[in-house]
């Protein structure tokens, strides 16, 4: 299935490709467009972290949330992550301190003048270890 979303990947649009190849939908290919973009137009695949989609930004949540929830992904290692997400990624009321660290590592992707495609090759390995992380910290 094909998966849209805003190009110039950071923290939320990396880590929902991360989380959907890994429990959604193993052969999903991703395409960025640009800003610009006329979501409600897009028909050929499923939008997301986009303004106003149904797999985005709601309230504090954020589209790594949104999914989680579409797809009923209770996993508690999840949930944590999705934590850390937010925090990188938004403004939570109470942010979990790892999200700083998160936001430091996607700016720092950016920086590398990578393509999207490449920053989420070489980034979803950050996933599987934080994900790790967060299998660890959750059954503790």
């Amino acid at each position: 299935m094909k998966w849209v979303t805003r190009e110039k990947v950071k923290v939320d649009r990396v880590a929902c490709p991360w989380l959907i190849k890994k429990f959604v939908d193993p052969g999903a290919e991703f395409v960025f467009l640009p800003h610009t973009t006329d979501w409600a137009s897009i028909h050929d695949g499923t939008v997301y972290d986009v303004p106003g989609c149904e797999l985005g930004h709601h309230g504090e949540d954020v589209s790594f949330d949104s999914i989680l929830k579409k797809y009923r992904l209770a996993d508690p290692a999840l949930s944590l992550l999705a934590q850390i997400v937010r925090a990188a990624d938004s403004h939570p009321s109470n942010p979990h301190p790892a999200g700083e660290g998160l936001r430091w590592i996607a700016h720092g992707f950016s920086a590398l003048g990578l393509n999207d495609h490449d920053i989420l090759a070489r980034e979803f390995i950050v996933y599987d270890a934080l994900y790790a992380e967060c299998q660890k910290r959750a059954t503790a």
